[in-house]
Parts: structure tokens; sequence; C-alpha cells
């Protein structure tokens, strides 16, 4: 049975905004910044969470605190394109957690690929013991972030006011 998509009401709207930047705030909170009283303001958040619009809730961790200094963007070409191809690929970057993000893709890759790690090293290690090492991958592109513009989890939500 499909979940129950939530109607975006301007409350609602409010409640994904304010969870989205701090997603510890009390149910309390909730309510008063967006004139629910506790009770209707909690349902709401529980309707979000079993539709699935929220999917879970995280701490959101310094990579610099971590040591994690190096973040780079690999793009990863692949001999084929065929469904087993696409389906060991991705089983295999599932295994690393220092690729934090990985993308199926339109153009002139496969595949783009985040990529977070101490050092250029561990960059290397990465690429020659792991990355070479996955059976269909053809090419590997690399591009190194020099500083951090803009990160946000934030979703925008402005769309869903005009709907």
């Amino acid at each position: 049975m499909p979940k129950k998509q939530p109607s975006f009401d301007a409350a609602t709207i409010r409640i994904l905004d304010l969870l989205q930047q701090n997603a510890e705030i009390s149910t309390a909170e909730l309510a008063d910044a967006t004139g629910l009283s506790a009770s209707p303001c909690w349902r709401r958040v529980n309707e979000l969470k079993e539709s699935g619009v929220i999917k879970g809730s995280v701490a959101l961790v310094d990579a610099f605190a971590l040591g994690l200094a190096v973040n780079v963007f690999v793009h990863v070409s692949l001999k084929q394109q065929d469904r087993a191809s696409l389906d060991v690929f991705s089983a295999a970057i599932k295994t690393k957690p220092e690729i934090v993000e990985c993308y199926l893709m339109t153009g002139e890759s496969d595949y783009m690929l985040r990529v977070v790690v101490e050092d250029l090293m561990k960059y290397q290690a990465l690429v020659v013991d792991f990355l070479t090492t996955i059976p269909g991958v053809s090419s590997i592109r690399s591009s190194f972030a020099l500083s951090q513009i803009k990160y946000t989890t934030a979703l925008p939500t402005e769309h869903l006011r005009h709907a």
C-alpha cells in the first residue's frame, strides 16, 4: 500500500524548514514557531516521517574536525553500461565509507563520486587499490576541491508554497 503524502500547507513547510536547520528542535519550539499547538505539530512531524518525506535525523560532523581535509569529485566511466556492469560498480562503491556520495550520470562519465579522505596518499590508495580494481572501469578523472563555498543538507521548499 502506498504511503499517504502529507499536504504541504504553510505550517508543514515551516516545520520542514525548521527541522532541516535543527533536527533537535523540540516539539514545543516547533509548535511555537508554526503557530500550532504541540499535539497537531507532533502529528504533522510523524506524518512527515511515516510518509517518507523525513527519512531520518543525523548529526552533521565537520570533516576538518575529523582530519578529512581532502574533498575530491571523481568522474568514472565504465567500458559498458549494461545492467550487470552498473550493478557491480554500485555494489563495490557502497562498501567504501570514504565515498560519501555516488551518482549515476548522463554526459561524459557514467558516475560522479564525492570522496573525503585525510590526504593525497589516502586518495591515491583508494584509486589504485580500489577503484581501478572494480571490473568494467575504463577511466577515472579527479577534481580536487580547493575550498567549500556552500554546503547544505537542507532541501529547498519554496516551490511547495506555490503548488
